[in-house]
């Protein structure tokens, strides 16, 4: 009986150890294209030749590890290069998948770290003259700058009725992670027209190439278009309400009367300096010695807030505070009735779109070459580990064993540095609640808004521990959308009321005061020269 089962278990071991070997070689079918740029890239990545693109392209370590990758040396840089398949890869009737590394070792405020994956060269391009214009037939990876941050997917269609190659934009494609970790990014091509994107291994955006609620502009064009030679009739009424044509204003109506009017309640304080200037010229100032009369004017001390006035309510001449007018109405205008002849907003009506074609699977242009044409204005991105598979098993073991180690490495790393920085370990909350803002800047009734918001996030990201005040701005930006204040105009002295009133004092201007106060200088201010 032992014997017998001795022999099961060595033929359980043989049987894995085939699997593993079918595997191995299943695994090298599927792969199509890789590069670990542990050799050096002359030779076989070529750089383009375009004046535009002085860049310069290095094989370097990336920070803390024996691994190599292909590095962008120069700051603010046009850069391009580009390396052809031995095959030409077709995108139709099976899996394919798209995944690199990228590390932003110095961070990213301006540039892109996406890959080109190009047509074949007869289409009118070759590697001498890589530039932007060169056909391609997916963008793929990150890009940040300015209002954009997102990772790039774009998929160059032909239109088979016009012939003409349309960009198509992936809608709400995932946001750039925020730090100066290596990432992989994945793109899988599924022959059911399914596209997944993932960063890190993660499901980031699942779309269909043909739903036109995945893609800008839709890759199936709508059916019907609006006729152009359709034009509103002259009696249409888009108006839902009307002034009511029969209303009068009340004869107490009065138009004329001013929002605000003088608070008779107020009573000057006590203590009122109204013979000294709220300023004074400084007494320690003086003339400097290069100073010109005639060339400069008269000189004049610069002015200083007088002393006296410190510990008084209030110096100079004293004005009675301006309060809201309780009989200001303002402009009357009759009330707004339901519009008898309303017909609804007008529409021109409908027509064949005569582009129209229906389709059942992407025409995908096969990939002959990977170019990284980018512009960018940090130094420091490395590429590394570019993979073309025909299989997403096979591109999860190759994030496995080529990624994951040196991003285990890098966090453990970066979370010592943030600890050793009293970070007290919110450095992943902080990640993804900047991941949470970015999206916050790209909801549309913030659009006004959204460099601010950006720019506020990007400083945080260099100063993690403004986060919370970061965060803080970004409400009162929010909330100021929809409350926005409007005081100002000039300065209200303080005021008290008569005794025998027993209501509070008006405080109608404050805001105002606060506003001037922030804006007035800390410091005297120096009189300008006379020109």
């Amino acid at each position: 009986m032992m014997i017998m089962r001795r022999y099961a278990v060595l033929l359980l071991l043989a049987f894995a150890s085939l699997q593993l070997l079918c595997f191995a070689a299943g695994a090298d079918d599927d792969v199509v294209f890789y590069d670990s740029f542990e050799e050096s890239f002359d030779g076989r990545w070529f750089p383009s030749d375009k004046d535009d693109y002085k860049g310069v392209w290095k094989h370097s370590k990336s920070e803390g590890h024996e691994d190599y990758g292909l590095v962008v040396s120069e700051k603010a840089r046009k850069y391009a290069i580009v390396k052809e398949v031995d095959e030409a890869v077709s995108l139709k009737d099976a899996t394919t998948v798209l995944q690199f590394e990228t590390r932003l070792q110095n961070g990213l405020e301006c540039g892109g770290a996406y890959l080109k994956y190009l047509r074949p060269q007869h289409v009118g391009w070759n590697p001498k003259d890589f530039d932007n214009q060169s056909p391609y037939s997916i963008m793929f990876g990150p890009d940040k700058c300015g209002a954009t941050n997102k990772v790039h997917f774009i998929l160059k269609h032909k239109n088979p009725k016009t012939g003409e190659y349309i960009e198509h934009h992936l809608k709400y494609p995932p946001s750039v992670p925020s730090d100066k970790l290596t990432h992989v990014y994945t793109a899988i091509l599924k022959p059911d027209n399914e596209l997944r994107i993932l960063v890190d291994g993660e499901e980031k955006k699942k779309a269909n190439f043909l739903s036109a609620e995945d893609f800008e502009p839709p890759l199936i064009p709508s059916k019907t278009i609006p006729d152009p030679d359709d034009k509103k009739p002259e009696d249409w009424d888009e108006r839902a309400k009307i002034p009511d044509p029969n209303a009068v204003k009340p004869g107490d109506w009065d138009e004329d009367a001013p929002m605000d009017i003088e608070d008779e309640e107020a009573v000057k304080p006590q203590g009122w300096l109204d013979d000294e200037p709220e300023e004074i010229d400084d007494p320690e100032a003086t003339k400097p010695e290069d100073w010109d009369d005639e060339e400069d004017g008269e000189w004049e001390a610069p002015k200083i807030d007088n002393p006296n006035c410190e510990t008084a309510p209030g110096c100079g001449e004293w004005k009675r505070p301006m309060k809201r007018n309780p009989a200001y109405k303002g402009k009357w205008s009759p009330p707004l009735i339901e519009n008898p002849s309303y017909k609804g907003i007008w529409k021109p009506q409908e027509i064949p779109n005569p582009n129209y074609f229906e389709l059942e699977k992407p025409d995908f242009e096969p990939i002959a070459a990977i170019g990284i044409e980018i512009w960018t204005m940090q130094d420091g991105i490395l590429f590394d580990n570019i993979l073309i598979a025909k299989n997403d098993k096979v591109a999860e073991s190759y994030r496995e064993t080529t990624w994951k180690p040196k991003f285990e490495v890098e966090k453990e790393k970066q979370k010592s540095e943030d600890e050793a920085a009293g970070s007290d370990g919110l450095t992943g909350f902080q990640k993804k609640l900047f991941d949470v803002l970015y999206k916050v800047a790209d909801i549309p009734f913030l659009s006004k808004y959204k460099l601010q918001i950006l720019d506020l996030l990007e400083n945080a990201e260099k100063q993690p521990n403004l986060t919370i005040g970061v965060l803080v701005s970004i409400v009162v930006i929010i909330f100021s959308v929809f409350f926005k204040l409007s005081f100002g105009g000039k300065k209200q002295p303080r005021v008290e009321k008569k005794p025998e009133v027993a209501e509070t004092s008006n405080t109608e201007g404050s805001s105002g005061d606060k506003a001037e106060e922030a804006e007035k200088p800390a410091g005297p201010r120096q009189r300008r020269r006379d020109t």
